[in-house]
């Protein structure tokens, strides 16, 4: 291990300064692990939607100008936050360019190591470090996979006596869990303060200031965002907090930095903190049943026709995206509409 590598930095300052929130090791731990590599794909420790199938990114181009055209075609922005390889972009911009639609691409990113392969998939995108500036003269079609999941959040624990916020502790480069002071009941959701022990509570404040900008943009700008991430509808007891390494589960107290560290997205959280300012709110719905609604099927069979030898291949690929055992439930997609716009496809 080199010295002041993460590991140490971060015990450095529990040793200092005492245990820490688990959202502020969350999120040191996460901004060293994307600021140094590209983890996507069969050489990383993950693979998204986009990277599966080009039909994912097609299809929320579609989405997307489908939604335009429906608008009156106005002169619009395209937004991904997160865009990872910038893979869904690059297959949504082929998608609406065959429809008209030739938007300016702004990325959010702030990993130079994905900056530099987004450049390579999308050369003429303008790069952001967060929201704020973004452009404020059109509306904006915003798009996220997989990006809520690795903001960071924090957990409320249920002890014998009460609800403690966990904290990570440190021992000679060992990280655990640990309980912290008590926190009051009213931030616990009423139906959930009689959970038993070890009950656990997840909340992102950092996820709902997100969506609340975008949503604030949307509401004064016109346009519409869609989320799609693994989740549920909260807010719920349940430990979400995983660790992924060489596309296997790892124990998210080992090794900061070098494995990607999320959590389940809590939709309801989420839709509402977008709602509160004046965005209308479709969904969610389980990523199978949106891609189905969008035509997965029919983009699939297209695709097997024109290139026989890829059928089986292309078949796997839509099963993984949309069966229920695999990407078709836990994966959800929900859409915020600024007022003026029309309501989005695949939420009936």
């Amino acid at each position: 291990m080199t010295d002041g590598s993460l590991p140490e930095r971060l015990a450095r300052a529990i040793t200092m300064a005492g245990p820490i929130p688990l959202s502020q090791y969350i999120a040191a731990a996460n901004a060293e692990y994307y600021g140094t590599r590209d983890p996507l794909g069969s050489a990383g420790d993950f693979t998204t939607a986009p990277e599966i199938s080009q039909m994912f990114g097609e299809l929320i181009g579609l989405w997307a100008a489908d939604l335009w055209q429906r608008a009156g075609q106005p002169e619009v922005a395209w937004v991904e936050l997160g865009p990872g390889r910038g893979t869904l972009t690059a297959d949504a911009l082929r998608a609406m360019s065959s429809v008209g639609l030739q938007p300016p691409v702004h990325f959010v990113e702030t990993s130079a190591p994905l900056r530099a392969r987004q450049k390579a998939a999308v050369p003429e995108a303008a790069w952001h470090d967060d929201i704020a500036t973004l452009p404020e003269d059109r509306p904006l079609i915003v798009v996220t996979n997989e990006f809520f999941d690795a903001l960071p959040i924090r957990q409320l624990v249920k002890a014998g006596d009460g609800w403690r916020e966990r904290l990570v502790a440190c021992q000679d480069l060992l990280f655990l869990p640990i309980a912290g002071k008590l926190v009051p009941d009213t931030v616990i959701p009423e139906h959930l303060r009689e959970a038993p022990p070890g009950a656990v509570i997840e909340t992102s404040p950092a996820s709902v200031a997100i969506a609340r900008g975008v949503a604030q943009r949307l509401a004064a700008q016109g346009g519409a965002a869609l989320v799609v991430d693994y989740g549920y509808e909260g807010p719920a007891i349940g430990d979400t907090l995983q660790a992924v390494s060489a596309h296997r589960y790892a124990n998210p107290y080992e090794k900061p930095g070098a494995r990607d560290l999320t959590a389940h997205v809590d939709f309801a959280t989420l839709g509402a903190a977008a709602s509160m300012e004046g965005v209308r709110v479709a969904g969610s719905v389980g990523q199978g049943d949106f891609l189905t609604a969008l035509g997965i099927e029919p983009r699939a069979e297209a695709l097997a026709k024109a290139s026989p030898d890829r059928a089986e291949a292309l078949a796997a690929d839509r099963a993984r995206l949309t069966d229920p055992q695999e990407m078709g439930t836990l994966f959800k997609a929900m859409a915020w509409t600024g007022p003026e716009w029309p309501e989005p496809a695949g939420f009936a």
